[in-house]
């Protein structure tokens, strides 16, 4: 009997040893592709750097911080950036849920049919999906001004991605159609795994759809809510692919990122310190806005 705690002691750190032994290579993986360069990307803020061998780096402490409020380009991009996050967050939640409320009680064959299409793509390649739309954008021969010119909503074509007026909504309607595939799959799963007897309950007192939703439903599918919400709004943030492929952040500006005008910073301009100085504020704003997200749900 007294060898127990020490037996049991010794088969716990066993397994505790086990087990840190399997996430070693995910926790190399981690430290070596995500912390460090973090730690890097804060530090080289602090320097004017062009990671040139032959050219030292030079300290300016917050003089990179400093020149980004005064840059117009930067202004620009992080506007378009906000507009592109308080756009399309909310928009992919509220069509989500609205989706996967329509079909998460039909058939299991027509429910993964539909769960198909909307996440389908999700899992295209990123150049596969430009090409198609930079078609139908296309201000020439694409099909979207063919089927406005069509019904009369417009007299001639438009230059969806080259008139400053449409390119940057041009860009949120594809960022909508390729983001919400993952959230109405989360949605599907989670309004299926509501205990149904307490809907039921509900609707034998005599409670509404609507009531059955806003009072059962909504607080027992929070926490997937608050998943897509976070994860929703750091992919628009980090909105890249589109803009490269398809505007380079013209006409103007008009569809300049944050996340493109680090690239084009960092990878053209050879400016690394104020590249990962923008970087670092494009974290914290992230940062800040999950935590009031998360704020927010928890009170919810």
């Amino acid at each position: 009997m007294a060898n127990q705690p020490s037996m049991s002691r010794a088969l716990a750190r066993r397994e505790n040893i086990a087990g840190y032994l399997f996430m070693l290579p995910s926790l190399i993986f981690f430290v070596g592709f995500v912390v460090i360069p973090m730690v890097l990307c804060v530090y080289t803020s602090f320097f004017d750097s062009n990671m040139n061998q032959n050219t030292p780096d030079v300290f300016i402490g917050f003089a990179n911080y400093a020149e980004l409020w005064k840059d117009p380009v930067f202004i620009k991009a992080l506007k378009n950036t906000f507009i592109i996050v308080f756009v399309s967050v909310p928009v992919v939640c509220i069509f989500s849920l609205w989706v996967a409320s329509a079909i998460y009680r039909m058939k299991d064959s027509i429910m993964s049919l539909f769960r198909i299409i909307f996440y389908l793509p999700v899992v295209t390649g990123s150049v596969a999906v430009t090409v198609v739309w930079k078609w139908i954008y296309n201000n020439y021969y694409g099909v979207l001004n063919y089927l406005l010119k069509g019904m009369g909503v417009i007299d001639q074509n438009i230059n969806w991605l080259g008139d400053q007026r449409f390119a940057l909504w041009g860009i949120i309607i594809i960022l909508l159609t390729t983001s919400v595939g993952q959230p109405i799959v989360l949605y599907v799963s989670a309004l299926g795994n509501v205990d149904a007897t307490l809907v039921e309950a509900a609707e034998v007192d005599g409670a509404s759809d609507l009531q059955s939703f806003w009072k059962i439903r909504w607080p027992l599918i929070m926490p997937t809510t608050l998943y897509i919400l976070v994860i929703t709004t750091i992919n628009s943030f980090q909105c890249f692919a589109l803009i490269q492929l398809l505007t380079s952040g013209g006409p103007n500006y008009a569809t300049e990122t944050v996340m493109y005008y680090i690239y084009y910073t960092a990878f053209k301009l050879y400016r690394f310190g104020y590249g990962n100085a923008m970087g670092v504020i494009l974290a914290i704003f992230i940062g800040l806005l999950s935590a009031v997200q998360f704020r927010l749900a928890k009170e919810t």
